[in-house]
Formats: C-alpha cells, sequence, structure tokens
C-alpha cells in the first residue's frame, strides 16, 4: 500500500484490536509498510487471518490472533502469543467496538407517539435495553480499557510506549438514534486524556483518533440503500461535513503514522484528532 509517508518502525511491536476491520486493517498494513511487526487482533480469527496474509504477501510481518476484547484471559492469551513470536507490544492501536440495535432508537426525536407506543417495531427511548446499552458501552470502553491494562505492562517497564484510541465523531456531538454508541466514544476520548496524564511518567504517549464519517461493515446499511445510493441520514451528514463526502480509509494515516512516530509528536499526548472534513467545525450555519 502507499502510506503518505514513512516513519521507522523497524523495532517495533505493533498490536492492533478489531484489525480485522475496514478502518483498522489499512492501520495494520501502514504500520507494517512502516516496518513493524503487526498482531492483528480481532474476535474473528479468520479475518484477522486474513489482514495479516495481505501484509505478509506485501513484504511484511504479521500475525492473525483471536481475542475477545472484553475477556481479560483472552487479552492476556493473546498478549502471550503475541510476545512469543515478536517481542512486547510497544504500539497499542485500540480499534475494536461498535453499535448494536439494542441500543438505538428508531426514530431521531421523540413524539408524543412515543409515550403510547405499542409497535415492536419501533424502538423509543423508553425501549432502549439496559443490556444492549451495557454491551455497546463495554465493546467501546471496557473493550479500550481492558486491552491496555494488559499490553501497556511492558512499556511501562520499559519506559516506552504509543498507545492510540479510536474514538468517534460521537464523541464531540452526539448523532441522533445512537445514545449508547456515543456515550461510549465519549468515555473513550475522556478516558484517553486521563491514560494520557497517568501514563506520562512512564514515558508512554496516548492519543486518540475521531473518524468523522467512512462507510464500513457497521454502517453501510444506515448510510447506503440496497441499489448503492445514499439514505437520507447520509445526505444529512454529507449537508453538514463542509469537505462534502465520506472518508476513505487512508485519510486516516497520516494522523496514525504523526502519533506513532515518537520524533514526529514526542511531545504530543492527551489529545482526540478528528479526521472528519470538516464536520466537528461546522455549525449547520
Amino acid at each position: 500500500m502507499a502510506v503518505p509517508f514513512k516513519i521507522d518502525l523497524s523495532s517495533k511491536v505493533a498490536v492492533v484490536t478489531g484489525g480485522g476491520g475496514i478502518l483498522c486493517s489499512i492501520m495494520a498494513e501502514a504500520l507494517a509498510e512502516c516496518g513493524a511487526k503487526v498482531a492483528i487482533l480481532d474476535l474473528r480469527k479468520e479475518a484477522a487471518d486474513k489482514v495479516a496474509d495481505a501484509i505478509k504477501a506485501a513484504g511484511g510481518t504479521a500475525m492473525g490472533v483471536a481475542c475477545n476484547v472484553l475477556d481479560r484471559p483472552s487479552i492476556e492469551a493473546a498478549e502471550a502469543a503475541v510476545r512469543s513470536a515478536f517481542g512486547p507490544c510497544d504500539i497499542l492501536i485500540n480499534g475494536a467496538g461498535g453499535n448494536n440495535p439494542k441500543g438505538t432508537t428508531s426514530n431521531e426525536q421523540m413524539s408524543e407517539a412515543d409515550l403510547t407506543n405499542s409497535n415492536p417495531d419501533i424502538k423509543t427511548f423508553f425501549d432502549l435495553d439496559p443490556k444492549g446499552i451495557e454491551f455497546v458501552f463495554n465493546l467501546n470502553f471496557l473493550g479500550t480499557l481492558l486491552p491496555t491494562q494488559v499490553f501497556s505492562h511492558s512499556m511501562a517497564k520499559n519506559k516506552n510506549g504509543v498507545i492510540i484510541n479510536i474514538s468517534s465523531m460521537n464523541a464531540f456531538k452526539p448523532l441522533t438514534k445512537i445514545p449508547a454508541y456515543s456515550a461510549a466514544k465519549a468515555a473513550v476520548s475522556n478516558f484517553t486524556q486521563w491514560l494520557a496524564v497517568h501514563m506520562a511518567p512512564m514515558g508512554i504517549r496516548v492519543n486518540a483518533i475521531a473518524p468523522g464519517f467512512f462507510l464500513t461493515d457497521q454502517n453501510r446499511a444506515l448510510l447506503t440503500t440496497p441499489d448503492g445510493g445514499l439514505t437520507p441520514r447520509s445526505h444529512k451528514i454529507l449537508t453538514h461535513t463542509p469537505m462534502a463526502k465520506f472518508g476513505e480509509p487512508a485519510d486516516l494515516l497520516g494522523a496514525l503514522l504523526w502519533l506513532t512516530s515518537d520524533k514526529a509528536a514526542g511531545f504530543v499526548t492527551g489529545t482526540v484528532i478528528p479526521i472528519d472534513g470538516g464536520f466537528s467545525a461546522y455549525s449547520g450555519v
């Protein structure tokens, strides 16, 4: 792949959780292109292996590892496998996350009809499933905290390391319909700042990337129609994005490599970088 610029990661071991997904897979490929040994962690081993195989086919070094980011023994087993094959982790990308229909409302705003709703196909605020909210929050927040606990231990011991969390535009401006996901990503951004302060004495830098709107497997059904057109929600998003387009996965790589490089961003920690085509800057007027 073509990275926007190269940094020297030839002595580094990078771990990417959620690495089988569209956005995190291209991050893994970019880190490998810069010389890192990359471990792709994903709940779906076949997805992780697919990314690892592509990296190896391009001449890089990678391995796919099955990992449930909500299960500490699973994370510890993944860490042991990575350490055995490549050595201790130097760079951790916390990319695992996602939403769930049980934490999503059917309509953007409440109406009086919600007070008497009996249609099981319409989910009002009052119908949100606490277990669904819990799952979404845990997947995004605990799915960031737990891998960090496991993989940052060696970083602290070595007094050096980089952690990059994946937040979201929802953390800046919560989107309608998805309260659980928005709240969870806001927690990730807050945790990023807290962790940066907490780990600074150990030489570990902690930052986050907050993507705007990118077409992924998780949101494709919400943003596109079966014939490939755009949904009303997509039109609303693009109207409020000054650059009037969705992001491409490669658009994340410049910030990723900058934040990863100790030479380029050695004094940068505790930041949350929006990559959103101007969405977060636009008031709508």
